[in-house]
């Protein structure tokens, strides 16, 4: 009976590890398919539907997963993903962020921290962030998209997979996947 016992207690804390999220690493890694989704979007404050099929048929897409707008690293990342839109739009790609938080405000955060650049979308009850398995709880334990980038071919490929909460490297590592992209093609 102890050895049952003993195994039982291995693989129930095995399959507990198992469950529990890596951090630096997303679910849908390099390889999958990217889920197709429609969301409402605003860019420059003016809404808009935001579909990723659509968004695709003008070349890669690097898709950002943040928290909530008007947080301090969201706004972080935010800026930096704005410093670098007409670098990403000069190799054929666009820039489309994706919260679950503070969806209410997406218009004004897409005017004020995206500074006109980009798309930003809101994931009411993170729907499409589940999709993409990257999602995380808050304090309250809400449902929130987690800090996760990805850029996905034109044909829907998915690749890059990059999560951390830490906003500073989303744009190098997304901008050195839309260049070895675009290396490949020529």
């Amino acid at each position: 009976m102890t050895m049952r016992k003993t195994m039982a207690t291995i693989l129930g804390l095995g399959l507990l590890l198992a469950a529990l999220p890596a951090p630096g690493i997303a679910a849908l890694q390099q390889g999958a398919k990217a889920p197709d989704f429609t969301l409402s979007a605003a860019r420059a404050g003016k809404p808009f539907s935001l579909s990723l099929r659509q968004a695709l048929k003008k070349g890669p897409v690097v898709l950002y997963f943040f928290p909530a707008a008007f947080t301090p690293g969201c706004t972080v990342e935010a800026h930096l993903f704005a410093e670098a839109a007409d670098d990403f739009t000069a190799l054929g790609a666009s820039v489309i962020g994706v919260t679950a938080g503070n969806i209410d405000r997406v218009a004004e955060f897409s005017r004020s921290e995206c500074r006109d650049k980009f798309a930003v979308a809101a994931d009411p009850g993170a729907r499409v962030a589940v999709k993409y398995d990257t999602t995380m709880r808050s304090g309250d334990q809400t449902l929130l998209s987690d800090r996760t980038s990805f850029v996905i071919a034109p044909d829907g490929t998915i690749l890059l997979s990059y999560t951390d909460r830490n906003p500073q490297a989303h744009v190098e590592k997304t901008m050195a996947a839309v260049r070895a992209w675009k290396a490949r093609r020529r």
